[in-house]
């Protein structure tokens, strides 16, 4: 996938804090709800535009065919 040029915006960077504390503290990349709970999106569609936009930037990076639980810090 080509890394794309845009900023990566605040509500981002907050996924991405998200992801890495619970890589961290769990040891695995947390669930699409964990995510929403965690930095207050409530709709499942929300984290997963933002985890797309975050995978088009190339900070995520998904093996595709296995849903979002199975992607890793890019």
């Amino acid at each position: 996938m080509t890394r794309r040029s845009w900023d990566i915006t605040d509500r981002q960077q907050a996924v991405l804090a998200c992801i890495r504390a619970h890589i961290r503290d769990q040891g695995e990349a947390p669930s699409v709800r964990e995510i929403g709970r965690a930095v207050g999106l409530s709709s499942p569609s929300s984290v997963l535009y933002q985890l797309r936009r975050l995978e088009q930037a190339g900070a995520v990076v998904r093996d595709h065919g296995t849903g979002w639980r199975n992607y890793r810090l890019g």
